[in-house]
């Protein structure tokens, strides 16, 4: 079985490379692109399957050897290091080719927003947002900010090929909390708040049709703190949604149109994840529908400043790092994540 798989892996890959190679799919931008994608997400599996390949020979060399000269200890070593080097790899190979969530390589759009707590609520909302955003400097990602303002942050993150910015931050959808002794107390006691995080992969016009009909677009001057004015003309949209009640407001440019684009981008983002939620719920018979639903009621992370550490509940994952996290050191919790996803979807495969 697994020998099979290898060799369907190095064949794609091999038709793959040859693809690329080839004048006139260089020539077509969309096969190029299309072939570079598979390329990329194959290679993985590839590199996997050369080493199996390469481990499969030493075990079948060890194995000829022993039958000449079966008292041979370090043969015998061999042979079994070998062995255990061949089931490590085709679990890995399996894990490479369990099928990919079709939004990983998006765009995201991100809203922070502050949970229980009042005071220290807003605040952890925002380191949120430094911690996020220097995780995705970090890792090559842009960001640009939509709209900053009262203790809510939304922003978008572009993905840098071949890293898909949803596959990296859908981990981060969720209910944060901290436990921490807010600098307002003066007797020292242990506050905890709370912040959500939604992470929204990026709707293109094809993923969502909008009929220009079912919204009501208002326009208004935007304005500051306290209520006052910033602008002297209309330049601040809100976008209403009829038909799903979703409204999103944008002022942060001076432009009106910009405001209306920036709106649009984030209303096409919301309804596309509300389009996603109903077809996991219709499909929660599923295990495979379980995998990174990250329903936002849901407890992900605990921050706790007196121990200085973060556990991750979904995977039970407990690490003493809590200063580098802040700054954005989120690598091993992202990839032990990452592992758990791939896990769970290849038992959904096995049970389909």
């Amino acid at each position: 079985m697994i020998d099979d798989l290898v060799s369907q892996v190095q064949t794609r890959f091999d038709e793959l490379e040859s693809e690329l190679s080839d004048p006139e799919v260089i020539g077509d931008r969309e096969r190029f692109a299309v072939a570079s994608r598979a390329y990329r997400e194959l290679e993985p599996a590839a590199r996997l399957a050369g080493e199996y390949r390469r481990a499969a020979d030493d075990v079948a060399g060890a194995r000829e050897l022993l039958a000449e000269d079966g008292e041979d200890p370090e043969l015998r070593a061999l042979l079994d290091t070998s062995l255990a080097r061949l089931g490590s790899l085709e679990e890995d190979i399996r894990l490479a080719m369990v099928e990919r969530d079709p939004n990983d390589d998006k765009n995201v759009i991100v809203e922070i927003r502050p949970g229980a707590g009042g005071d220290e609520a807003a605040l952890w909302a925002a380191d949120l947002y430094r911690m996020l955003t220097r995780y995705a400097e970090r890792r090559g990602f842009k960001v640009e900010p939509l709209a900053i303002g009262d203790g809510d942050y939304t922003f978008e993150i572009k993905s840098r090929p071949p890293y898909g910015a949803y596959s990296v931050f859908k981990f981060e959808g969720g209910t944060h909390r901290v436990q921490r002794v807010p600098e307002t107390e003066s007797q020292g006691r242990i506050h905890t708040s709370t912040a959500t995080v939604a992470v929204l992969p990026e709707a293109e016009d094809v993923d969502v049709q909008i009929d220009d009909n079912d919204l009501q677009i208002d326009v208004y001057r935007s304005s500051g703190p306290g209520g006052q004015s910033v602008n002297t003309t209309d330049s601040a949209v809100r976008i209403t949604h009829r038909p799903s009640g979703v409204v999103v407001s944008m002022q942060d440019e001076k432009s009106q149109l910009q405001n209306r684009e920036r709106a649009m981008k984030v209303l096409r983002a919301r309804l596309y994840e509300r389009a996603l939620a109903e077809q996991r719920a219709q499909t929660a018979a599923s295990r495979l529908a379980q995998v990174g639903t990250g329903e936002r009621a849901e407890k992900i992370r605990t921050y706790n400043y007196g121990e200085r550490r973060v556990k991750d509940h979904r995977i039970n994952l407990l690490v003493h790092n809590l200063d580098g996290i802040l700054l954005g050191e989120l690598h091993e919790l992202t990839d032990a994540l990452q592992d758990d996803e791939k896990r769970r979807r290849l038992e959904a495969q096995a049970v389909g």
